[in-house]
Protein backbone atom coordinates (compact mmCIF):
# COMPACT_ATOMS: atom_id res chain seq x y z
CA UNK A 1 0.00 0.00 0.00
CA UNK A 2 1.49 3.32 -1.07
CA UNK A 3 1.30 5.98 1.69
CA UNK A 4 3.65 8.88 0.87
CA UNK A 5 5.39 10.39 3.90
CA UNK A 6 5.13 13.96 2.56
CA UNK A 7 1.30 14.07 2.67
CA UNK A 8 -1.31 14.43 5.38
CA UNK A 9 -4.38 12.21 5.66
CA UNK A 10 -7.95 12.14 6.99
CA UNK A 11 -9.87 9.35 8.70
CA UNK A 12 -12.15 9.47 5.62
CA UNK A 13 -9.20 8.35 3.43
CA UNK A 14 -8.43 11.61 1.67
CA UNK A 15 -4.87 12.84 1.29
CA UNK A 16 -3.82 16.49 1.52
CA UNK A 17 -0.74 18.24 0.14
CA UNK A 18 -0.31 21.75 1.55
CA UNK A 19 1.67 24.40 -0.31
CA UNK A 20 1.36 27.87 1.20
CA UNK A 21 -2.35 28.59 1.67
CA UNK A 22 -3.37 26.05 -0.99
CA UNK A 23 -4.16 22.39 -0.40
CA UNK A 24 -4.45 19.71 -3.07
CA UNK A 25 -6.82 16.87 -2.15
CA UNK A 26 -7.44 13.36 -3.46
CA UNK A 27 -8.30 9.92 -2.15
CA UNK A 28 -5.68 7.53 -0.85
CA UNK A 29 -4.35 4.40 -2.48
CA UNK A 30 -6.18 2.44 0.24
CA UNK A 31 -9.48 4.16 -0.60
CA UNK A 32 -9.22 3.56 -4.34
CA UNK A 33 -8.30 -0.09 -3.78
CA UNK A 34 -11.30 -0.57 -1.46
CA UNK A 35 -13.65 1.12 -3.95
CA UNK A 36 -12.46 -0.84 -6.97
CA UNK A 37 -12.70 0.47 -10.51
CA UNK A 38 -13.71 4.13 -10.40
CA UNK A 39 -16.14 5.00 -13.18
CA UNK A 40 -17.19 8.57 -12.32
CA UNK A 41 -16.04 11.51 -10.20
CA UNK A 42 -18.61 14.24 -9.57
CA UNK A 43 -17.54 17.56 -8.11
CA UNK A 44 -19.91 20.50 -8.49
CA UNK A 45 -18.50 22.64 -5.69
CA UNK A 46 -15.84 24.55 -7.63
CA UNK A 47 -15.97 28.17 -6.47
CA UNK A 48 -17.84 27.29 -3.28
CA UNK A 49 -16.57 27.93 0.22
CA UNK A 50 -17.10 24.85 2.36
CA UNK A 51 -16.43 23.91 5.96
CA UNK A 52 -14.21 21.08 7.09
CA UNK A 53 -16.12 17.76 6.85
CA UNK A 54 -18.64 19.13 4.30
CA UNK A 55 -19.21 16.92 1.25
CA UNK A 56 -17.39 18.37 -1.78
CA UNK A 57 -18.28 15.64 -4.27
CA UNK A 58 -18.74 11.95 -4.87
CA UNK A 59 -16.74 9.15 -6.40
CA UNK A 60 -18.58 6.32 -8.10
CA UNK A 61 -17.15 2.85 -8.46
CA UNK A 62 -18.74 -0.16 -10.16
CA UNK A 63 -20.59 -1.23 -7.00
CA UNK A 64 -20.83 1.87 -4.78
CA UNK A 65 -20.92 5.65 -4.53
CA UNK A 66 -18.90 7.38 -1.80
CA UNK A 67 -19.02 10.95 -0.57
CA UNK A 68 -15.84 13.02 -0.58
CA UNK A 69 -15.30 15.16 2.51
CA UNK A 70 -13.46 18.46 2.84
CA UNK A 71 -10.32 17.85 4.94
CA UNK A 72 -10.00 21.60 5.60
CA UNK A 73 -12.29 24.62 5.43
CA UNK A 74 -11.84 26.82 2.39
CA UNK A 75 -12.82 27.65 -1.16
CA UNK A 76 -12.70 24.96 -3.83
CA UNK A 77 -10.53 26.76 -6.39
CA UNK A 78 -10.02 24.04 -8.95
CA UNK A 79 -11.36 20.63 -9.98
CA UNK A 80 -9.18 18.18 -11.89
CA UNK A 81 -11.24 18.18 -15.09
CA UNK A 82 -9.11 15.31 -16.48
CA UNK A 83 -11.18 13.05 -14.20
CA UNK A 84 -14.36 13.82 -16.17
CA UNK A 85 -13.05 11.85 -19.16
CA UNK A 86 -10.64 9.53 -17.31
CA UNK A 87 -11.94 8.75 -13.79
CA UNK A 88 -9.80 5.60 -13.77
CA UNK A 89 -6.79 7.92 -13.30
CA UNK A 90 -7.71 7.89 -9.60
CA UNK A 91 -7.05 4.13 -9.55
CA UNK A 92 -3.85 4.36 -11.56
CA UNK A 93 -2.23 7.39 -9.88
CA UNK A 94 -4.16 8.50 -6.76
CA UNK A 95 -1.37 10.78 -5.47
CA UNK A 96 -0.40 12.31 -8.79
CA UNK A 97 -2.60 12.78 -11.86
CA UNK A 98 -5.59 11.48 -9.89
CA UNK A 99 -5.83 14.50 -7.58
CA UNK A 100 -9.36 15.85 -7.23
CA UNK A 101 -9.53 19.44 -5.98
CA UNK A 102 -7.41 22.39 -4.92
CA UNK A 103 -8.57 24.45 -1.95
CA UNK A 104 -7.59 27.90 -0.75
CA UNK A 105 -7.59 27.26 2.99
CA UNK A 106 -9.53 29.63 5.25
CA UNK A 107 -8.00 28.25 8.47
CA UNK A 108 -4.58 26.63 7.93
CA UNK A 109 -4.44 25.64 11.63
CA UNK A 110 -7.02 22.91 10.83
CA UNK A 111 -4.16 20.99 9.22
CA UNK A 112 -2.86 20.32 12.74
CA UNK A 113 -5.70 17.79 13.13
CA UNK A 114 -4.81 15.76 10.03
CA UNK A 115 -2.95 12.46 10.28
CA UNK A 116 0.66 11.99 9.29
CA UNK A 117 1.66 8.92 7.28
CA UNK A 118 2.45 6.82 10.39
CA UNK A 119 -0.94 7.60 11.98
CA UNK A 120 -2.76 6.85 8.72
CA UNK A 121 -0.91 3.52 8.39
CA UNK A 122 -2.05 2.66 11.93
CA UNK A 123 -5.63 3.63 11.05
CA UNK A 124 -5.76 1.19 8.12
CA UNK A 125 -3.79 -1.52 9.87
CA UNK A 126 -0.57 -1.25 7.87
Amino acid sequence: MNIPENLLYTKDHEWVKIEGDEATVGITDFAQSELGDIVYVEIETEGDSLDKEDVFGTVEAVKTVSDLFMPLSGEVKEFNTQLEDSPETVNADPYGEGWMIKITMSDPSEADHLLDAAAYKALIGQ
